[in-house]
């Protein structure tokens, strides 16, 4: 279990078999310490990006013709460029004209780690994600064996990838193969000891369909220092009691609207956190829907860049077509802005819906809410920092924090969806080319193809190109004459 081996021998664990002892031992809590160490990759050298506007998200702080200047992967000096001293040997990137945020931080992100057991040598669904500017996720539901290793081989370098946390696989409690029975204190605390061990620093509570069962598990994430994410958007009722109870936040949004001062008082006053995933919104059609509807998803180089085309056609090419006034996400977006107004932390959940781009659909429907272009990119940034317990490190552009920043062509306070206009990406001190996602500034390296990229990918499938779609894919025999 995690960093330690266990093993015992089935005549100490059951009785009916032969050579068992009278007395079954207790189970060992001490394993064999495995002892493997990877150092954490940390790139060398020094970097500035000079020039540009600087939303720090540090209070309301816009610097204009500002530079950043980054150490290895933290951040080292920050303001106008005429205050911040450039050593000789770091190197210079003018960004005169454009934008630079903090990087996306998508809490609700599943990415599809998938439990099969086979690792890819890159992921294009995380390259999507950081050629889009998340840099930090976290999966509240994901196979646990493969999601923790993802992370590990990310934070090694051994992948390129944003920031991969996860709650590992859920504590299911309907009926199922994986059913985590929570009958008693014990039970919760042994499940969240098990789910430390692999790495995780949270667990998503998921269906447990008693008060007491939910309560047990927060009492032992109390004890073990972990945080505690429920699947929300269930009864009203059923939230509102996992707001009394102190989970640390609320994922998916609460199917009634508006919300009155009595929600939005206790709500605040809980201290408890809310993903509304507007992507996939309770209460109405989804949010997902209405950007599919008014945009070519289907012609966005950038994501086509970083998907299989087959996977963006199908979803996209043939859309439904909904009025306006009957997008529910709307009011969804409007409670939202009413509990960040009371002082609730609302930060941005993308689902996975679609990778990358999908997180600044979520930051959009925000503004649709009533944020203000300023307060839609602080909760895609400092406040999900700050649900992660991460703000120390992460979420704004200070001295000190690690260098995960967004470069952008255009503002993104005159217009957030120029948020998507990426020029660069810079995740842990290391920079990339966002159209493309190879490495340039003080390490150069060239991303490698996709396996639909491979000049010998078949040709009986369309994987490339913007004519053909998903329906009309041929068989082999197509070009046999």
């Amino acid at each position: 279990i995690g960093p330690e081996y266990f093993t015992r021998e089935l005549k100490t664990s059951f009785k009916f078999v032969e050579g068992a002892p009278d007395s079954i031992p207790g189970v060992d809590t001490t394993g064999v310490a495995i002892g493997l160490m990877l150092k954490t990759d940390v790139p060398t050298g020094k970097l500035a990006l000079a020039g540009a506007r600087l939303i720090t998200m540090n209070g309301d702080e816009v610097i204009e013709n500002g530079t950043i200047l980054v150490e290895r992967n933290r951040i080292v000096a920050i303001g106008k460029s005429d205050t911040v001293t450039v050593p000789a040997d770091a190197k210079t990137i003018d960004v005169s004209g454009k934008t630079i945020m903090p990087g996306l931080i998508d809490v609700h992100a599943h990415m599809g780690t998938g439990g099969n057991g086979i690792s890819p040598q890159q992921s294009w669904i995380y390259f999507a994600n950081l050629a889009f500017g998340v840099t930090t996720t976290h999966d509240p539901s994901n196979n646990t064996e493969m999601v923790f290793t993802h992370s590990e081989m990310v934070q090694a370098g051994e992948m390129v990838g944003p920031r991969i946390y996860s709650t590992g696989t859920i504590l299911y409690g309907a009926e199922g193969s994986f059913k985590a029975v929570v009958n008693e204190y014990e039970d919760a605390l042994s499940h969240l000891r098990r789910m430390k061990a692999v790495g995780a620093f949270s667990v998503k509570s998921y269906n447990q369909p008693r008060r007491n069962q939910r309560q047990q598990i927060i009492k032992a994430a109390r004890e073990l220092e972990m945080m505690v994410y429920p699947e929300g958007g269930a009864m009203f009722f059923h939230n509102l009691s996992m707001i009394l109870d102190g989970h640390t936040g609320i994922e998916h949004s609460i199917a009634i609207a508006p919300v009155y001062e009595d929600v939005t008082t206790l709500w605040a006053a809980s201290q408890t956190g809310y993903t509304p995933t507007l992507v996939v919104a309770y209460g109405g059609i989804w949010g997902e829907n209405y950007w599919y509807q008014k945009t070519n998803v289907w012609e966005n180089q950038r994501l086509l860049n970083f998907f299989p085309r087959p996977l963006i056609d199908a979803r996209s090419r043939r859309r439904m077509l909904i009025p306006d006034d009957d997008f529910g996400y709307i009011e969804n977006a409007k409670t939202a802005k009413a509990l960040s107004d009371a002082g609730v932390n609302v930060q941005l959940g993308a689902h996975g819906q679609l990778q990358g781009l999908g997180a600044h659909w979520e930051m959009w429907m925000f503004a649709q809410g009533g944020m203000t272009p300023l307060e839609a990119m602080r909760s895609a940034t400092l406040h999900g920092a700050t649900y992660l317990g991460m703000d120390k490190h992460l979420g704004s552009l200070e001295v000190g924090k690690l260098a995960d920043l967004i470069v952008m062509n255009d503002n993104p306070l005159d217009d957030i969806q120029n948020s998507q206009d990426i020029l660069y990406v810079m995740k842990n001190g290391r920079l990339y080319d966002a159209e493309t996602m190879n490495e340039i500034g003080n390490h150069r390296r060239k991303r490698a193809r996709f396996y639909w990229e491979h000049p010998k990918t078949s040709d009986a499938f369309v994987w490339k190109g913007a004519r053909i779609g998903f329906g009309e894919a041929m068989c082999g025999c197509m070009g046999v004459q």
